[in-house]
């Protein structure tokens, strides 16, 4: 082959490279799942409890409510953060992982002065490593929750 055909050739080749690793790579695509097994929330809501990406499972913001309903458990900020953790427990166990593969929080808290309170409880349900974990002040959350408390978690 001559260097002027060689030449001509590259391109083509290039080509046909990234074609094939294209396809190849969108045959190796992780599937996704979106999943309202066990979701507290009683109704049609624009959101899934659940999405599961390869060997993450990402939960939705969940609230303090009581099951099947929007009613938050009374009691304010210590009741309403054991609901939204045993409602979290619920999810994550419906969609086959548990408390213990949780591995990064969010915590959305009405009113920062209650973050003693919070962590509390949030502290018993995670007594082994600690997912990592943020948190902001938030005003206006659905239902006029005290807390909304999202999760991911590794299967």
């Amino acid at each position: 082959m001559t260097e002027r055909t060689l030449l001509a050739v590259l391109p083509l080749l290039a080509l046909t490279l990234a074609v094939s690793t294209s396809r190849a790579h969108a045959e190796e695509q992780v599937p996704v799942e979106y999943s309202n097994a066990g979701s507290p929330l009683a109704g049609d809501f624009p959101f899934s409890a659940a999405v599961r990406v390869g060997d993450l499972l990402i939960l939705s913001g969940q609230i303090g409510n009581l099951p099947g309903t929007t009613t938050l458990a009374p009691g304010g900020i210590k009741a309403e953060a054991k609901q939204v953790l045993e409602n979290i427990k619920h999810i994550l166990e419906a969609n086959g992982s548990s408390m213990d593969r949780v591995v990064k929080c969010t915590v959305m808290i009405a009113d920062i002065d209650e973050w003693g309170d919070f962590n509390a409880v949030y502290a018993t349900y995670f007594p082994g490593p600690k997912p990592a974990r943020s948190a902001f002040e938030s005003s206006g959350l659905a239902f006029d929750a005290r807390v909304e408390l999202e999760c991911w978690a590794a299967n």
